[in-house]
């Protein structure tokens, strides 16, 4: 059988802290984080926010899924969408799920299952039957995939009760997701810097603006997200080529966002906001013979 060699970044949702559907949010989307990235054979999925139901309902058509899921936390607008992720029930699938450990301990398999107990949803986690393989990561930890030399590299992001940035690399190209994580005031976060190296994409948080960030009247100084122009100064930082801001504020309709994005590519001619349904290709070195 002859191996892809597509490379692609497809957005599922693009919101983040809660689902935001209506007449105002039709151009950009409204659900919240789910990223997909296809590296040749290999499937990775970066959070399973509401938009993880549509991408379900899309790989519903194939006849068999592998996948690999990997989750930067378990903040509500990252997980919603897991229990009506529907090739989850289905047990001709297999899904690898990937996270870091809670400070108090528990796993992402915990907080998972969490969700769907009484009374908070009407079935547990067990009613699903596909192969369900969990894996727990440390920051700094690089996970190999497959055998198409798929690497998956993790850092610690700076979020309330922490979070993961993940660095997917093959063939010479490489995406970054790093959402939900606050810039500091007085330096880029060196963690990101190392994850960001000469990234060709990045998906990165930037829910707010920096007046919105700073107003006196209602800061969000110590909320665990960040801002577009932060978002250039970690891109000039670490040489990366084209970023896509993300993890939309439920307070940015469709308009607000066109002009975030007419700043951004005034400074960035090659970055843009994270819409639902964008689709990247990026252009993978031929593999060795």
């Amino acid at each position: 059988m002859v191996q892809s060699s597509t490379f692609e970044v497809e957005f599922w949702g693009v919101r983040g802290s809660v689902s935001t559907p209506g007449e105002s949010t039709v151009r950009y989307g409204g659900n919240t984080s789910c990223v997909e990235v296809r590296a040749g054979d290999t499937r990775i999925i970066f959070d399973g926010g509401t938009g993880l139901r549509l991408l379900g309902q899309k790989l519903l058509e194939l006849d068999a899924v592998e996948a690999h899921i990997f989750f930067s936390h378990s903040h509500w607008d990252h997980i919603q969408g897991f229990p009506f992720f529907r090739p989850a029930f289905l047990p001709k699938n297999c899904f690898h799920v990937y996270g870091g450990v809670a400070p108090n301990g528990s796993t992402m398999k915990d907080r998972l299952s969490d969700q769907m107990l009484h009374p908070n949803f009407p079935v547990p986690m067990q009613i699903m039957k596909a192969d369900l393989q969990f894996h727990n990561l440390d920051p700094g930890e690089t996970v190999a995939i497959g055998d198409q030399g798929v690497t998956v590299e993790t850092a610690l992001l700076n979020h309330p009760n922490t979070a993961l940035g993940y660095r997917v690399n093959w063939r010479g190209k490489s995406v970054v997701y790093a959402t939900d994580t606050e810039h500091y005031p007085d330096h880029i976060d060196e963690n990101l810097i190392r994850l960001c190296r000469n990234a060709d994409i990045l998906i990165y948080d930037a829910c707010y603006t920096d007046e919105e960030y700073h107003d006196p009247k209602s800061p969000k100084i110590g909320w665990g997200h960040s801002t577009w122009q932060e978002a250039l100064k970690l891109v000039d930082a670490a040489g990366v080529k084209q970023v896509l801001m993300f993890h939309h504020d439920p307070e940015h309709d469709d308009d607000c966002l066109d002009q975030i994005e007419a700043a951004v590519r005034e400074r960035h001619p090659h970055s843009r906001m994270a819409r639902e349904g964008l689709v990247l290709a990026l252009k993978p070195e031929e593999a060795c013979v």
